[in-house]
């Protein structure tokens, strides 16, 4: 995760030129066309560009792109459905913020989804919606989306689904992105519960880095849903003449979803930098009692030292070298100063 894209290819380059940014990409660009009307729903997969066009009757259509790094796709899609050149250089350009942008005959809305991989690793990529009338055009960057309960539930027929216009449809892969972000949350939330354990019983290097690692996580996250925010009020409120009354109360239900994230985010931020905090306190707090351990064994070897070194002088008139006693009785002294400065010392409540 990158948190700036580089967009130096389109420097001079003037407005609507479709140049890719984001990870250069050799995959093939996978279509998937849906046609359905009340009880009827047709599926296709790799399906022509030619063959691609707002239907002509009733029925919704919804076209899954996966891949948008083929420019001559893109272009083809914007011929067949007369999509604006700014709309497609939006959709070409992977670092977008999400947002919605009103081209009176159709909607664009961009939104960040999230995934996990087999590391819980938090995985972010950009899909694009488009509302038409009857129609809703989906490009996602890499093609592995949370679409597939909205795929099973067209197939099969449940819910309403089949039977509501294509701003219903909308809604249900804006929900649907946005319930993952709740299945991705909680698995980083574990993460820092986890990690905050380890910060308090056993801090090491490798925890800073990890501590760094969710912070990290936690800001793409934060980039991603907080502007949706003003996406999910702004679809609730439009006078948008095929965005029906009844489906406008499903967006102010995503909205309220939406708050909840960011709130979760915010605590979860909160959570990491207390845990940057516990963790640099336990360092200082472990190095504190490594010092203070060698300043009582210097502390009690000063002494210990001096006395010594009284008798190292070796001068001849030092009664004690030709004494028989003179060596166990030093010793002595030396051990009973040694015990009572331990004893000192625990006194004092300094061990």
């Amino acid at each position: 995760m990158k948190l700036v894209q580089k967009r130096s290819r389109k420097t001079g380059l003037p407005p609507g030129t479709l140049v890719h940014i984001g990870e250069k990409k050799t995959d093939k660009v996978t279509i998937t066309a849906f046609n359905y009307a009340g009880t009827r729903c047709d599926e296709r997969k790799d399906v022509s560009l030619d063959v691609l066009a707002p239907p002509t009757d009733e029925s919704v259509t919804w076209v899954d792109v996966g891949g948008v790094h083929k420019m001559e796709i893109l272009e083809s899609f914007g011929k067949q459905f007369q999509l604006h050149p700014l709309l497609l250089e939006d959709i070409a350009n992977t670092d977008q913020r999400p947002k919605l942008d009103d081209y009176d005959t159709y909607f664009f809305v961009v939104m960040k989804m999230l995934s996990l991989n087999n590391r819980q690793d938090v995985l972010v990529e950009q899909v694009s919606l488009v509302l038409g009338r009857n129609f809703v055009l989906s490009f996602q960057e890499n093609g592995t989306d949370v679409f597939q309960s909205v795929r099973e539930r067209l197939r099969a027929g449940k819910g309403r689904l089949r039977h509501a216009r294509a701003d219903y449809l909308l809604y249900a892969l804006v929900d649907a992105i946005v319930d993952q972000y709740f299945a991705v949350l909680e698995a980083v939330g574990e993460k820092i519960e986890s990690l905050q354990q380890v910060v308090v019983s056993d801090p090491r290097p490798e925890t800073l880095r990890d501590i760094h690692a969710l912070k990290h996580q936690l800001l793409f996250l934060r980039r991603a849903v907080w502007p949706l925010r003003d996406v999910m009020n702004n679809l609730s409120r439009s006078e948008c003449p095929f965005l029906e009354q009844s489906t406008k109360v499903f967006f102010r239900d995503v909205y309220d979803h939406v708050v909840q994230i960011i709130d979760t985010i915010e605590t979860l931020r909160e959570m990491v930098s207390a845990s940057l905090d516990i963790y640099l306190s336990s360092v200082s707090y472990r190095l504190n009692a490594v010092m203070r351990v060698l300043t009582v064994i210097t502390t009690i070897f000063m002494p210990l030292s001096f006395i010594a070194s009284i008798y190292g002088m070796n001068f001849d008139h030092m009664p004690e070298l030709r004494s028989e006693w003179g060596y166990p009785a030093v010793l002595g002294v030396m051990a009973v100063v040694g015990v009572g400065m331990l004893l000192v010392f625990r006194k004092k409540r300094w061990l």
